[in-house]
């Protein structure tokens, strides 16, 4: 698996393909060598969104929001700065944000730049969180996915760039039909990519 398999990918409307590629997400996920990725991994996309859900209103605390930040970088590059930052918000503002932050779906912007406002969150932390909420909606942004789809250009991590990426993973889970969402779209991608960068 590599980039031009993801970009092949990106390029084909064949169901079983995408599958494929979506079932070996978990074995690629073990693959990358990560201290604790396989354990967060399975939170974040089995646990967490229905922690989410059973919540009125829907919230995430400072703790799922590092744990989420962690699974970030786990999949991408460690930036130990971003996480401390992070982590001196404090449970209250984190709260708020992320309760002010659903409570503005499905609006495409809104929700990640009332997020982007806490300290040592960008628009790929945002989208994170948010995608835990509605993987419909917000796929998470990263940058071997983005690689994948030509037309979007170089990947960048700005909201502007966020929302072409995020409106074209939502077109291409509206094609695959359903159970696939934006997110699903986003982790077949990245699976046949291979997994981190770099």
């Amino acid at each position: 698996m590599s980039a031009v398999d993801a970009k092949q990918l990106w390029t084909s409307a064949d169901l079983p393909r995408w599958d494929d590629a979506l079932r070996v997400y978990p074995e690629v996920v073990a693959h990358q060598d990560a201290k604790n990725l396989v354990e967060l991994d399975r939170w974040y996309r089995e646990e967490l969104p229905g922690a989410i859900a059973a919540r009125t209103p829907p919230s995430v605390g400072e703790r799922e929001v590092v744990d989420v930040t962690r699974w970030k970088m786990l999949r991408g590059e460690w930036r130990a700065r971003n996480l401390l930052l992070l982590q001196s918000n404090g449970e209250v503002a984190i709260r708020a944000a992320a309760e002010e932050a659903f409570g503005l779906a499905p609006d495409p912007r809104k929700p990640v730049a009332r997020l982007a406002q806490l300290a040592g969150v960008g628009p790929a932390t945002a989208s994170a969180v948010l995608a835990a909420f509605r993987g419909d909606c917000y796929p998470f942004l990263d940058e071997l996915v983005g690689a994948a789809i030509p037309e979007l250009g170089e990947p960048k991590f700005t909201v502007p760039y966020y929302l072409r990426y995020a409106e074209a993973l939502r077109e291409r889970a509206e094609a695959l039909g359903a159970p696939w969402t934006a997110q699903t779209v986003g982790f077949a991608l990245w699976s046949a990519a291979g997994g981190k960068a770099g």
